[in-house]
């Protein structure tokens, strides 16, 4: 929108006319000191760009999906958007989206941008309509203590080396090789796991049909439950969630640990930092492993009256700088080249990732957003599931059967919509 002064020349030594243009930013993944910082980066713009002012809605993160699309169906369409992966394909499809295509093509900041990061913001039609602003990527906590005292030299390369390091490390009283997450969460383990060992990180088949119960894929399985039930992961672990393997880890009580950089808020204040160090996933029989990765960035709707200003402040945000600062913050792995030279991300804490990140053994697997059952999979079925077949309920064959059925549902359901 446009804001009008006062006529030139109206009411004698008053100031000349000025035309100041409004942005929308809407943030979806809130806090307030995320906001604060937010607001700092957004004031750089606006000093750089006079006449520009950004106005900056926080919907909180339980509430953002909803509220969005109802502002958007209502017409209050914002310029800019933080734009979770998991939303892009629902706004870029329906063509709601700008690409920022033409701008990348002639900023000068684009050639810094790393591989994964242009690949993963053209993940809908190969069209950038988002530029991510960092990674959540699943590697390998371990504890160096705990290596060294169960006379482990390194951390485990393959899952074969995994296990047996996981034994070691059990055979000392009271401590465990495995922090597993049996509870709300736990899935994406699970999944790992499974994907490693069937050597391919693919969902489903060109046909729908799900990869899950393949001979392959409930090794995988087998895999994890042999872990448990042989007695390398604690025996309550079957209920934890993210603070019990986080915590399981930082006292101590077992020595790996597959989480995301933002776990390491909790385990650098509870740890000297020469304690532990992030590994790279182990691969599985094929060679290659299939780390989980999630991911947020910038978008533009293309409703935007005000397109160019609305690319500098994504360009602003974006710039290596302002990101650089924001990954800090936020616990991502940042999306510029040489971002791991920083005093930040340089040493073991940081290793695992970059190396995931910059090895092509290191398959980076974005999860189906698209279907609209994936929740209830997430949150409530893989967890009731997988309590039983840890428990000795069922075995993994019928663990890899069942969710095979539910997402093979799920996987034609979504195609037969696109016919």
């Amino acid at each position: 929108m446009f804001l009008l002064g006062p006529p030139a020349g109206a009411g004698g030594g008053r100031a000349p006319a000025y035309a100041e243009t409004r942005l929308q930013l809407v943030e979806v993944i809130t806090s307030p000191e995320r906001t604060e910082l937010l607001k700092k980066l957004v004031a750089g713009y606006e000093q750089e760009n006079p006449g520009v002012k950004v106005d900056i809605v926080s919907l909180s993160w339980g509430e953002a999906f909803e509220k969005l699309v109802t502002m958007v169906q209502g017409g209050q369409v914002p310029d800019v958007v933080e734009m979770p992966e998991r939303w892009l394909s629902l706004y870029a499809s329906k063509g709601q989206l700008e690409s920022l295509e033409p701008w990348l093509a002639k900023w000068e900041e684009t050639g810094q941008l790393t591989d994964r990061t242009l690949q993963f913001g053209r993940r809908v039609n190969d069209t950038a309509y988002m530029i991510p602003y960092g990674f959540y990527i699943r590697a390998l906590f371990y504890n160096k203590k705990l290596f060294q005292q169960a006379g482990i030299a390194a951390p485990p390369a393959t899952m074969d080396e995994f296990m047996e390091d996981a034994k070691k490390v059990s055979a000392i009283p009271g401590k465990y090789g495995y922090c597993l997450r049996g509870s709300k969460g736990g899935f994406t383990g699970w999944y790992m796991f499974m994907a490693a060992v069937n050597g391919k990180g693919d969902w489903f088949n060109d046909d729908g049909t799900s990869t899950f119960n393949e001979p392959g894929a409930v090794k995988g399985l087998q895999f994890l439950l042999d872990i448990y039930q042989k007695g390398y992961a604690p025996k309550d672990s079957v209920n934890w969630g993210f603070n019990e393997i986080v915590a399981g880890f930082y006292s101590g009580t077992c020595a790996m640990l597959d989480q995301d950089p933002d776990a390491l808020i909790a385990i650098a204040q509870r740890m000297d930092k020469g304690d532990f160090a992030v590994a790279p996933m182990p691969l599985g029989p094929s060679g290659k492993a299939f780390p989980t990765i999630g991911y947020a960035g910038w978008s533009m709707f293309a409703a935007s009256q005000h397109k160019e200003e609305a690319w500098k402040l994504i360009a602003h945000l974006s710039n290596a700088k302002s990101n650089l600062e924001w990954a800090k913050f936020v616990g991502v792995i940042p999306t510029h080249k040489g971002a791991e030279t920083d005093p930040h991300f340089t040493g073991e804490s940081y290793a695992g990732w970059f190396t995931e990140l910059n090895d092509p053994k290191y398959d980076l697997t974005p999860y189906p957003v698209h279907l609209e059952k994936l929740g209830y999979f997430f949150d409530v079925l893989s967890v009731q599931t997988a309590q039983k077949a840890l428990l000795g309920q069922s075995t993994a064959q019928q663990l890899g059967d069942e969710w095979a059925k539910y997402l093979t549902d799920a996987q034609k359901e979504y195609l037969a919509k696109q016919k």
